[in-house]
């Protein structure tokens, strides 16, 4: 492996808001060059709800309960963020690593789905990772001229009461869960750190 491939530089962000940071990531997938390296972000946003490129409004949010809502860049429809929720985005030319972006969905699934100890999984056409039937994880990316941006939301120990505003992810009455419902305990920063040195190890692999 090439040595631009092995340094992959992880920012820890803390608490950034939302529009801020997509527009930095838009910046930095923009201006890269061959051997930029590869770029994790973890953070939490404020309290806010995402609308991918092609969302449809109908998805809600179907009241005003005083959360912004902010129409993005990446894929995907609806989804909700706020602070207890880590956000992994993956700023990682696909190109150059030969990864097709269905191969790089599932790196990131996978990565959730061992972190949670195995007890995640899969749905057929709905990216993501699930617990017996409710959402945990949510994915939207955007690729421009090869290099991927946005990534991850995994919900850790948050309010997940936005959530019943909308459908998540498009889909009417998808439950959702989060990783302290579950029994795991541990700090939003700490569940991050341990997420992005599993992608990483699996990036390498790839």
């Amino acid at each position: 492996m090439s040595a631009v491939l092995e340094r992959v530089r992880i920012r820890n962000l803390g608490l950034a808001e939302y529009a801020r940071t997509a527009e930095a990531m838009r910046e930095f997938t923009a201006r890269r060059g061959a051997e930029t390296p590869d770029e994790l972000w973890l953070l939490e946003h404020p309290r806010v709800y995402t609308l991918g490129v092609g969302a449809d409004p109908a998805h809600g949010p179907r009241l005003d309960n005083g959360i912004p809502v902010v129409r993005c860049g990446r894929g995907g429809e609806i989804t909700y963020h706020g602070p207890g929720q880590i956000v992994l985005y993956t700023l990682v030319d696909l190109a150059r690593r030969g990864l097709a972006v269905k191969r790089f969905v599932w790196l990131l699934e996978q990565s959730v789905i061992e972190l949670l100890g195995g007890c995640g999984g899969r749905k057929e056409g709905a990216p993501g990772v699930y617990v017996a039937g409710a959402k945990i994880a949510a994915l939207g990316l955007r690729v421009s001229r090869g290099r991927a941006y946005h990534g991850l939301a995994l919900n850790v120990d948050m309010d997940l009461s936005p959530f019943a505003a909308i459908d998540p992810c498009g889909f009417p009455g998808l439950a959702v869960t989060q990783m302290r419902d579950l029994g795991y305990s541990g700090s939003s920063e700490e569940v991050g750190d341990s997420l992005a040195q599993i992608l990483l190890s699996r990036l390498e692999d790839a």
